[in-house]
């Protein structure tokens, strides 16, 4: 029984584990009302520690220091809070359980399709006005002036660039780094998408987070957009030339890469706020159409099962 506990307690098995429990049970709804998702505690230190430091009367250097401060602060609590779950779950079969169940609340497997699929429902439906409305829950961008083949393309870019920030980057942090580096990853993955903006309020202010999560996604990125390659069999070409045109060292992997694998032209210009945005294309073919979503979500099961095989993979040869 030791020798199976050891065996199960390898970071490939026990990651495996918490990806299987997400993918089966998600963060139930019933459940957020009752007890927000860890996310939302994040979120609520960093606005308190924003609203606190990111102050006008602060000039940018101070503001910068400050950014660091507060990341530093908000990854710090996480990476201890991780640490701690980690030691009280060792070394036992409910221990194992008990990581997959923390594990599990950092990754976004499920919840991911269950955003993008009522987006391609709609469009199957013909329903416009629904299409834009769903897809308006997953991106930043303006909606309400889209076609069915704009709202294509978001779910596609949105699907393609969270398939790493809500799968591949926090399943290899919790790989890496147990439970204390997936923490961090969601701690600085947050961070980034609420103060690491360029806009002047958080340029000096979020440029700590921008950077960490830069970092933190770099190698995910990669693997990311080459899970996508791999199992559709094209791409790669497309990926190697077109991902460093993006201004994100990171979002612009996958996203080629799902062009390249379905044979699309993603990216182009956006409006945000009214305001146009222009962003570099990926690919060279046609604009999707609402069909192509469909497919996004095909490749997009794929590449997950593909990278639950890897692990599995990893868990044979792992060291007994």
């Amino acid at each position: 029984m030791a020798d199976l506990v050891q065996i199960a307690w390898g970071p490939p098995w026990r990651t495996l584990a918490a990806l299987a429990l997400e993918a089966a049970l998600g963060y139930p709804a019933a459940l957020h009302r009752r007890l927000p998702h860890p996310v939302t505690w994040i979120g609520a230190a960093l606005d308190r520690l924003e609203h606190s430091f990111n102050q006008p009367r602060f000039n940018d250097g101070a503001r910068r220091s400050l950014g660091v401060f507060s990341i530093g602060l908000v990854a710090g609590i996480a990476v201890l809070a991780g640490a701690g779950l980690q030691a009280l779950f060792a070394d036992s079969a409910w221990g194992l359980a008990g990581f997959a169940l923390a594990g599990s609340v950092g990754l976004a497997q499920r919840s991911l399709f269950d955003h993008v699929a009522p987006i391609a429902r709609a469009l199957d439906a013909d329903d416009l006005p629904r299409a834009r409305r769903a897809v308006g829950c997953i991106v930043g961008r303006d909606v309400d002036g889209l076609d069915a083949s704009g709202v294509a393309a978001a779910g596609l870019e949105s699907l393609a660039e969270s398939l790493n920030d809500g799968v591949v980057a926090p399943a290899f942090w919790l790989l890496v780094g147990g439970l204390p580096g997936l923490f961090a990853y969601k701690a600085v993955n947050t961070a980034d998408s609420m103060i690491g903006h360029l806009e002047p309020r958080w340029r000096a202010f979020g440029w700590a987070a921008a950077r960490a999560d830069d970092l933190m996604n770099l190698v995910p990125a990669r693997i990311a957009g080459l899970l996508i390659v791999l199992v559709r069999g094209r791409g790669l070409a497309t990926m190697l030339r077109d991902a460093p045109a993006h201004t994100s060292p990171n979002a612009g992997w996958p996203e080629a890469a799902m062009a390249g694998a379905l044979g699309l032209r993603l990216g182009g210009p956006v409006f945000y706020d009214g305001v146009a945005t222009e962003r570099p294309l990926f690919g060279g073919g046609s604009a999707p159409m609402p069909a192509d979503l469909r497919r996004g979500l095909r490749l997009y099961v794929a590449a997950c099962a593909l990278m639950w095989s890897a692990i599995a993979a990893g868990g044979v040869a792992w060291p007994r």
